[in-house]
């Protein structure tokens, strides 16, 4: 499936119906009066989130929703009937913006969260309602009030426990694709994955959701490379996992962290601070751990959030579960 992370779409309430003027013509019922109906109410446009979706594809091709219209009111005190409400169902982790004003209306983090995005219009009164003491017979009903017609814009946050961050060609699609059932793509060449992929995990009868993030570069935040589109996924994240390739000279593993942190840090300053399992990788390789520990000597990170893996063989993997396991429950 196709990983759409914006879209722009035009909504429109539905129009309160027309009153109706009219009057009972009845026999035997001499003064009968006014007896015309109210027009029912628009319908409403409501966005609901729903945990069933993780892309705001169907968006993209089509972009215009309209509830029904209440119909008008009719003799016999009929009251017209209402339109229905439209409700769109959206990713959880959607953030709802007016277009135009660039407003936030709302963050649906949360399933059954709804977003009220366009008020119905109000049907009109039908003359019996202008019925007054010094007025028995009034010929004057209202127009329905209009619907509301605006543009919104949808931006998709995803909610993960954990995020996967690190260069191109770290490892992240080969580590989530062991420790859940993901099936992203996996080659030999720098961003193969053009898009996050969510999996679950389940760990020592825990359940949580990891995002393979696409790799950033130096200048991501700038927007350079994939980087800039997916920055913002880690926002919602409880915790991080840093993914390095041990299997390069010490300086280059230094010049991969500090790439990472400060890409970070510049798209939204303390987010290189959330709490980060720093993960060497590919230690299978010859040399490699040596390489990151030669590394790790000029780097000032905690201990007890220092894995080394290899995402290719499961060595391990099991401490790392344990490690993001501990880095969620920090923050609940």
């Amino acid at each position: 499936m196709q990983f759409i992370d914006e879209a722009t779409i035009a909504i429109r309430s539905g129009d309160g119906g027309r009153g109706c003027v009219s009057f009972r013509r009845e026999k035997f019922v001499p003064r009968g009066g006014p007896d015309g109906g109210g027009g029912g109410n628009g319908g409403s446009v409501f966005l609901v989130a729903t945990p069933s979706l993780s892309t705001l594809l169907d968006f993209r091709f089509h972009n215009i929703h309209k509830a029904k219209r209440g119909l008008h009111g009719k003799g016999k005190n009929m009251t017209g009937k209402s339109g229905a409400d439209l409700h769109l169902a959206v990713p959880c982790g959607t953030i709802v913006y007016d277009a135009d004003t660039g407003e936030m209306l709302a963050d649906l983090t949360k399933p059954g969260e709804t977003c009220l995005a366009a008020k119905g219009g109000r049907g009109g009164r039908g003359n019996t309602s202008f019925t007054s003491s010094s007025n028995q017979a009034p010929d004057t009903a209202e127009p329905g009030e209009p619907g509301i017609e605006r543009q919104l814009r949808l931006e998709l946050k995803l909610i993960a426990r954990i995020g996967l961050v690190g260069l191109p060609n770290a490892g992240k699609s080969t580590l989530i694709s062991r420790i859940s059932r993901a099936k992203p793509k996996i080659a030999d060449y720098p961003f193969t994955t053009l898009s996050p992929v969510l999996g679950v995990v389940s760990h020592r009868d825990e359940e949580f959701v990891v995002a393979d993030l696409p790799g950033l570069i130096e200048g991501s935040h700038r927007g350079v490379g994939l980087g800039h589109r997916f920055l913002k996924h880690v926002e919602r994240t409880e915790g991080l996992t840093h993914l390095i390739d041990s299997g390069q000279s010490s300086e280059e593993i230094l010049e991969a962290y500090h790439t990472i942190r400060n890409e970070m840090e510049r798209f939204q300053p303390g987010l290189a601070d959330r709490p980060t399992l720093l993960v060497f990788n590919k230690i299978d390789l010859t040399g490699a751990r040596e390489n990151a520990e030669e590394a790790l000597a000029k780097i000032e990170h905690p201990p007890e959030q220092i894995c080394f893996i290899s995402a290719a063989t499961g060595e391990g993997i099991p401490s790392l579960l344990d490690g993001m396991l501990r880095l969620g429950r920090k923050n609940l």
